[in-house]
């Protein structure tokens, strides 16, 4: 981001006081109150706490306590049970060992949470590339049945998803919409994040106004003894029409899939803009 000349001057100015106060700044900071400079820390973004560290070796030491890093852990990974939190102290044979276990683990610049959550970043990038390729394998018609569209969806629920990782690695322009439209499922209906939120966070991803087209296929009633032909429906909506929940039928017909009277359902990402809802008898 480029500065104004004003912007520009103002940060030269600033640098220039830092640069002259640099030996009274470093005095402040040797007597900063040690919870006062974690609640300073603890405000940060992942990324500004990394760059924060930089600044010393006092800030670098503080910067990787497990005091900040456990609640950086737990916003971003809400889903996440105790059995997945690193443990308190760590049992071993002799009391010895335990007593300085628990100690060290009650310090605040014990490092395990800060390895769980890059391990878990790590991970989560390495898992959102394999969904990726499994609905591109079973999408090559630009299509995907909804037994693969669910099986997408219950491995984020099973490795437990946060929204900034659905931000991060499904909401892209780059990908196919049907990742998109995963990930604003995933979002509706394990996150509970809808509404606002939701199309804010897909407008600044410039993926609100791509299209999918869904279809369903009903078994045909019986009428006097006679059973009629399947019945066809198919809707075209925008992945911001959906994260309002304006239209429950649609996402209910995702979320349940093929039981009781719907026989098939079809994710489509051909490129349409957008049709109106129509209905048509078919032959299956």
């Amino acid at each position: 981001m480029k500065l104004e000349n004003g912007d520009r001057r103002r940060t030269d100015s600033f640098l220039s006081f830092c640069s002259f106060q640099q030996p009274k700044l470093a005095s402040i900071i040797n007597y900063l109150p040690h919870d006062v400079a974690i609640k300073i820390a603890s405000l940060l973004q992942v990324r500004d706490l990394c760059a924060l560290s930089c600044c010393s070796t006092f800030w670098r030491e503080l910067c990787v306590s497990d005091s900040i890093w456990e609640s950086l852990v737990r916003k971003r990974w809400p889903l996440l049970t105790s059995f997945d939190f690193p443990s308190s102290s760590s049992s071993s044979s002799s009391s010895s060992s335990s007593t300085s276990s628990s100690s060290s683990a009650n310090s605040p610049n014990f490092k395990k949470w800060r390895k769980l959550y890059l391990k878990r970043h790590v991970e989560l990038g390495v898992r959102a590339r394999s969904v990726e390729k499994f609905v591109e394998a079973c999408s090559r018609s630009e299509s995907l049945e909804v037994r693969d569209y669910l099986n997408a969806v219950e491995t984020l629920i099973a490795t437990r998803f946060g929204f900034e990782d659905v931000q991060r690695f499904l909401f892209n322009p780059k990908v196919n919409v049907l990742l998109n439209l995963i990930g604003v499922h995933y979002c509706l209906t394990c996150l509970g994040i809808q509404g606002d939120e939701l199309v804010e966070s897909l407008r600044a991803s410039e993926i609100s106004d791509r299209h999918v087209c869904i279809k369903w296929w009903k078994v045909g009633r019986w009428i006097y003894g006679f059973r009629r032909r399947d019945e066809s429906h198919s809707r075209w909506v925008s992945l911001a029409y959906l994260a309002t929940e304006d239209d429950e039928h649609v996402l209910g017909v995702l979320r349940r899939g093929t039981i009781h009277e719907v026989v098939r359902v079809q994710i489509s990402a051909v490129g349409h803009t957008s049709t109106p809802w129509s209905y048509k008898t078919d032959q299956l």
